[in-house]
């Protein structure tokens, strides 16, 4: 890893929150937790609207099977009720994920958006996910190089990428969000494709604004091969996660319900039977709404 791209991750991670993200992240920084990560539109917007999305990474190591394990608490804070969805993994795990040493592509594609490391046990605990972070970048960038145009803007690869990310996933964000996300912060991804090519070791040219990664002909057809790998795994896997989240808190049928409608617009009816069983209910809703948004 670069000293430059590391600098870069940094920087991005001490971006300034509001005071009631950090206070529920001082709730959520328990005995083993080694960070607390806070990503998600509401980092953009500092709104406390809708539900906050925290990642709480641990002590210990790597775990198998499915993770990260999903959980829904609620927080007051100067006499508000804030909402947070809470994905808890250890961070041996994150940073394997997120160097794209596994299959799942979940890690990556959202850390190498903004996030903002809002606790930390210590110092080294801090350096290892500002390590984990700029990975997550270079494994990104790489995949962007193979899967984008031969020649174009930051804009262009990072485009590229997310929507073959978002098609891979299981997701329920409407069509052209990778656009959007880039859309966003255009000068951060501008600056941040040529830090993490030259970590992930990609050589490029630049001229007025115009990039050009020079991957062997061998590497491109390696990359793709195992993006096409990953891909292919990617929506099973997420159900998976799904199934596995809507058993993990209290109300889940209703903040599933209440993601699908904000994100596409179709909304799901809450009958008792969908609220008592939750998990055998989200294969036909899921199904439903698959339908909706490809008839529309």
């Amino acid at each position: 890893m670069t000293d430059h791209l590391l600098a870069f991750t940094e920087r991005s991670l001490r971006r300034p929150v509001p005071d009631f993200v950090r206070a529920v992240a001082g709730e959520l920084a328990g005995e083993g937790v080694r960070a607390v990560l806070f990503y998600g539109s509401n980092l953009r917007t500092g709104s406390a609207d809708g539900v906050l999305d925290f990642y709480v990474l641990t002590e210990g190591e790597r775990e198998r099977g499915i993770w990260p394990r999903v959980g829904y608490r609620e927080f007051v804070h100067d006499g508000a009720t804030l909402r947070a969805k809470i994905a808890t993994m250890t961070l041996a795990t994150f940073a394997r994920a997120a160097a794209g040493r596994m299959l799942d592509t979940t890690v990556w594609a959202r850390f190498v958006q903004p996030s903002a490391l809002v606790w930390s046990a210590d110092a080294q605990a801090a350096e290892e996910v500002v390590a984990a972070v700029s990975a997550a970048a270079a494994t990104a960038a790489r995949f962007a190089a193979a899967l984008g145009p031969k020649r174009g803007s930051a804009e262009d690869y990072w485009r590229a990428l997310f929507r073959a990310t978002y098609a891979a996933e299981f997701r329920v964000e409407k069509r052209g969000r990778g656009d959007e996300i880039v859309a966003h912060d255009r000068e951060r991804y501008a600056e941040l494709l040529p830090l993490a090519w030259e970590a992930a070791g990609v050589a490029f040219g630049a001229q007025a604004g115009v990039l050009a990664p020079s991957l062997p002909v061998s590497e491109r057809a390696r990359v793709r091969s195992r993006w096409g790998r990953s891909r292919r795994a990617g929506k099973p896997l997420n159900l998976l996660r799904l199934v596995r989240a809507a058993s993990t808190f209290e109300g889940a049928a209703r903040y599933g319900a209440w993601k699908i409608e904000r994100h596409t617009g179709v909304r799901v009816a809450l009958t008792p039977w969908r609220e008592r069983h939750p998990v055998l209910a989200a294969p036909g809703v899921l199904w439903r709404v698959w339908r909706e948004r490809r008839s529309s």
